[in-house]
């Protein structure tokens, strides 16, 4: 049996660090053997009070040597106590937790107890980078929070800001569809794209829902809130603000380009991004959540799309210099095409620097399995350190792992990158090495 398997095994969870189980299953074993005592010394007293039939010679094994008849006995017990533990899993998972969900008691009880003693961390992002952080963080912590761009305006969110004018719903839906516990058909439904209809096609029924929900809720807040619970997410996620702002760009030919998707489809050099309007007010559950945590995930992600537009928020920009958190940045493993072409790591964290401020990062990932190249199709190519000429990385702590997907090598590998952000913070923190650490250290081990 492989680690992961073990890892992930029902009966192996119950013994697990913090579960509360192991301490009930030694009381219970003690108690029983107080109770088989009391029924060895009244069954002892019978024998002596009282004769019983030659059958009962027989039955109690007296042909035995009482070693053998103690061992047999013990084994019987164990067995029966074992199998009555097994069958109870099973039907107190019938009885709690729906049938469908295919989840053990004891997955369910780690998830309660465990994960929800994992380090408070928060990824600031968006698109389909943010979602990769969360899907990997999700199984070594509950106290996750992400913050989301609201600036995307392009296909089916830009269409529901213009015609319902909420807060752009895209980005969002996919850090639900992220850290969701339900059912996998549920998660795939909310994933879903119309390909055709009148009005229908190229929306997501994620964004549908959310804003349909923001209606009968009667904002966009509750909507997102009562989504999460529908769709049981573990874990918070919160706009960067809830005001209508629109991303605006200046290229190094000094034009200035505004609209998320415009910017995008132009295609040209970025120098720099802002916001209108410029003083957009911070969501405060997401200024609460940076102040609180412990470590702060910055991307990864479109740079100056996706990411860029949370840390031009005031609110967000102060509160990451006011926390005390462990603060990340993960580069990109790929150049994206019209925004970041040619951009090496050290390219990418000055950019960054240059918005957000000097000397707030402590740490970079950075990959280094680029093995093969990408299609040329993809107009895209891996992203490199490029330590020389780059001064700008010896500043912070360089992180090097092989973090990229094998099957998509535009993007990261969820449980590789989570497992590096992992082993940052706990060598970071003094703490004993807890169970979300090994499985860190058991996931680098798996995945190399």
């Amino acid at each position: 049996m492989t680690l992961e398997r073990l890892r992930d095994h029902s009966a192996i969870k119950w013994l697990y660090p913090g579960m509360h189980i192991k301490r009930w299953l030694l009381l219970l074993a003690f108690g029983v053997s107080l109770m088989g005592l009391g029924i060895a010394y009244l069954l002892r007293e019978a024998y002596l009070s009282y004769t019983f039939p030659g059958v009962f010679y027989y039955l109690t094994l007296q042909f035995m040597p009482r070693w053998g008849r103690g061992a047999l006995f013990m084994t019987l017990s164990l067995s029966t106590i074992s199998i009555a533990i097994w069958k109870l899993n099973e039907s107190l998972l019938f009885a709690f937790v729906r049938p469908d969900r295919e989840k053990s008691l004891s997955e369910s009880i780690y998830n309660k107890r465990i994960l929800g003693r994992g380090p408070k961390i928060v990824a600031i992002g968006g698109g389909t980078g943010l979602s990769q952080v969360l899907r990997g963080l999700k199984s070594y912590t509950s106290n996750l929070t992400a913050i989301v761009t609201v600036a995307d305006d392009g296909g089916s969110t830009g269409r529901l800001r213009q015609e319902f004018g909420v807060v752009a719903p895209g980005d969002i839906r996919q850090c639900i569809a992220a850290l969701a516990e339900a059912e996998p058909l549920m998660t795939k439904l909310f994933q879903y794209r119309f390909t055709e209809g009148s009005g229908l096609e190229g929306h997501s029924f994620g964004n549908l829902f959310i804003v349909a929900m923001s209606e009968v809720t009667g904002n966009f807040e509750a909507a997102v809130h009562e989504t999460g619970r529908v769709l049981n997410v573990r874990g918070n996620i919160f706009p960067s603000t809830l005001e209508d702002v629109t991303l605006s760009a200046r290229t190094s030919e000094d034009e200035v380009v505004h609209g998320e998707h415009n910017i995008s489809e132009r295609g040209a050099a970025i120098h720099e991004v802002f916001l209108n309007p410029p003083s957009a007010e911070a969501h405060p559950d997401a200024v609460r959540a940076i102040l609180d945590a412990d470590v702060i995930v910055v991307g990864p992600g479109s740079l100056f799309t996706s990411v860029m537009p949370n840390l031009l928020v005031e609110g967000i920009r102060k509160a990451l210099v006011a926390s005390n958190a462990l603060k990340v940045f993960v580069s990109n493993v790929a150049t994206q095409h019209g925004e970041t072409d040619g951009f090496t790591v050290g390219d990418h964290l000055e950019a960054v620097e240059r918005h957000l401020g000097h000397g707030l990062i402590d740490a970079v990932v950075a990959n280094t399995n680029m093995v093969q190249t990408l299609p040329e199709a993809w107009h895209s190519a891996p992203v490199e350190l490029a330590r020389n000429g780059n001064s700008i990385l010896a500043g912070v702590r360089l992180v090097e792992a092989d973090v990229v997907a094998e099957e998509n090598r535009y993007r990261h590998d969820p449980a590789k990158l989570a497992a590096t952000i992992l082993r940052l913070y706990y060598e970071r923190d003094s703490a004993p090495a807890s169970a979300a650490r090994q499985r860190a250290d058991e996931t680098l081990l798996i995945t190399r």
